[in-house]
């Protein structure tokens, strides 16, 4: 790749182009239980799993797998919280040549039974909660085999113990039936001896599925090459951290991109810990970071202007933390500064898409921080700002327009639709529907999504600006802002905001502080207090949601 204007903005050490290892991460997870056999690979609320362990069971789980009848090429979903099964079962499907299916656990029977048959999964491994669920709607589906998780198998203490976020539902025995089986019970009957490793560099490892925020969800292929590449850029993007010396927070679900890569496969890799934290919370990580010391905590927005309201989470030791990542959203100056205060560690905010496989930039580690950037283009990843009328003319500097990016993580398409595929793969290039432009550094700045784009009275308004101001106010915790139909306008401006503790705002005062910092045709028209906001299983705020829901359309 010819030189960019952001290749000067990288930290030392990180090279513009890499020589990439074709390694799969199954393979990886091999060579860190040979390296690194004693050090933690997982550790769930104090049980701490080895390299050596962790890999033992992938090998003991794939058999299990291999004799239900799976072959290279079937589709298997995941459907668990970060539990130490969950990363059992996505590299013992790895290892059979196998794809990894990832399903949310929080989605409704009719989410459930588009992705399991869209995907064409033929069995499915789930928390022992929600195997009757699982049964209810196996006939609509192609599923086979049901294998049922114990979210307290792995646990350190008895189930009664349990953290309050598991209720005794989730702790049901569950009898296996002719297509029901137990994940514990099965892994006993085989052995833990290294195997034959079919994960091939080509060949399709995961379909992760695309939120479905602007329309049906779609499964997107990623390679192990697009998933292995994605890991050696991030990797690279921390020249002098070492292999087996880091403990990463658990934050981000192992079922969206975030989690897959950024924490999952990256800590494999680089034979890292992994806290896992099976429901993002403030209250969870203060107690996880207070017992454990994380060295770096990645999170959502919302994890981290939740932890700083928290009295509790200022008063703690937070000397271990070398760095914070953010993605989903973008961080408001003040939540950066106010972490950078407590701890001296600087935030990493990421920026990608699952199409992405995810991370595609991020900010550089320890260069100059711009916050509502996220950061530079990572290693052997081109990008550039087309036009939003035709996607073919290239913006100058400064001036908005669509992302379109070109990597090696960039998925093979969309499964089992290629008009789909084709209306955002072109030449290459991935057209990802996001607004934004670079500055004179190689610092990406996103916009807004072209479809939350308001057309109000002629004008465009990006709806992530106004949220960005009233983040800025000081008794505003959360905000986000949608269009609504007007019939003079077109669409109105209206902002939902979440106050802080305590604190009170009319709509009238809301109002003139977006006046008093927006052009005025951007400022909204009416503000709704609201106790919270949709989110995703990530912490995301879900602007669809609020747009269903002040339509009518929102079925729940």
């Amino acid at each position: 790749m010819k030189e960019k204007r952001w290749h000067r903005s990288y930290a030392k050490g990180v090279k513009p182009a890499l020589d990439y290892e074709k390694t799969t991460v199954s393979h990886a997870l091999s060579r860190s239980a040979e390296r690194f056999p004693k050090h933690c690979a997982l550790n769930y609320m104090g049980a701490r799993m080895s390299f050596a362990e962790l890999n033992g069971l992938v090998n003991r789980f794939s058999r299990a797998l291999e004799d239900m009848g799976i072959r290279a090429g079937d589709k298997v979903a995941v459907c668990l919280p970060n539990i130490p099964q969950v990363v059992i079962a996505n590299y013992a499907v790895f290892r059979i040549g196998a794809v990894t299916v990832q399903v949310n656990p929080l989605y409704t029977e009719r989410e459930m039974i588009y992705q399991l048959n869209d995907s064409d999964a033929r069995a499915i491994i789930t928390l022992s909660l929600l195997v009757p669920r699982m049964e209810k709607i196996r006939a609509d589906t192609k599923i086979e085999k049901i294998i049922a998780c114990h979210i307290h198998s792995y646990l350190p203490f008895p189930k009664r113990q349990l953290f309050p976020f598991v209720k005794k539902d989730m702790v049901r025995k569950i009898e296996p039936g002719g297509y029901v089986s137990v994940f514990k019970d099965l892994v006993k009957q085989y052995s833990d001896a290294e195997r034959a490793d079919k994960s091939a560099w080509e060949d399709i490892g995961a379909l992760l599925y695309t939120g479905g925020t602007t329309g049906v969800s779609k499964g997107v292929m990623l390679t192990h090459a697009n998933l292995s590449c994605n890991v050696q850029q991030f990797a690279a993007w921390f020249p002098e951290l070492k292999a087996g010396e880091e403990r990463l927070m658990g934050n981000f679900p192992f079922f969206h991109s975030a989690g897959f890569t950024a924490i999952q496969n990256f800590s494999i890799w680089m034979a890292y810990e992994v806290i896992l934290v099976p429901r993002p919370d403030p209250k969870i990580n203060i107690e996880l970071t207070k017992k454990y010391k994380p060295t770096f905590l990645p999170g959502v927005p919302t994890i981290f202007v939740g932890l700083l309201a928290e009295p509790a989470f200022r008063k703690l030791d937070l000397s271990s933390i070398k760095g914070f990542f953010s993605g989903a959203a973008p961080l408001a100056a003040d939540t950066i500064n106010e972490l950078k205060a407590l701890t001296g560690a600087d935030m990493c905010e990421v920026y990608g898409l699952t199409e992405t496989a995810p991370v595609a930039t991020v900010t550089p580690w320890g260069g100059t921080i711009k916050p509502g950037t996220v950061g530079c283009p990572v290693s052997d990843t081109d990008v550039k700002i087309v036009d939003l009328e035709t996607g073919e003319k290239e913006m100058p500097l400064g001036e908005i327009g669509e992302i379109a990016i070109k990597g090696p993580q960039v998925m093979q398409g969309y499964y089992k639709k290629p008009q789909e595929t084709e209306k955002v793969l072109k030449k290459g290039w991935f057209y990802t529907g996001d607004v934004g432009r670079f500055d004179e550094d190689g610092y990406l700045t996103i916009v807004d999504r072209v479809k939350d784009m308001i057309i109000a009275g002629g004008f465009n308004v990006y709806p992530i600006e106004i949220d960005n101001v009233l983040f800025s106010h000081p008794k505003i915790l959360e905000a986000c802002t949608i269009g609504v139909p007007d019939n003079y306008r077109g669409e109105d401006i209206k902002a939902f905001v979440v106050l802080q503790k305590g604190e009170h705002l009319t709509e009238e005062e809301v109002i003139a502080y977006c006046r008093e910092h927006l052009a005025a045709y951007k400022a909204p028209r009416a503000v709704a207090f609201v106790e919270e906001l949709p989110k995703s299983a990530v912490g995301k705020i879900l602007r669809r949601k609020l747009r269903d829901m002040e339509t009518g359309q929102d079925a729940s």
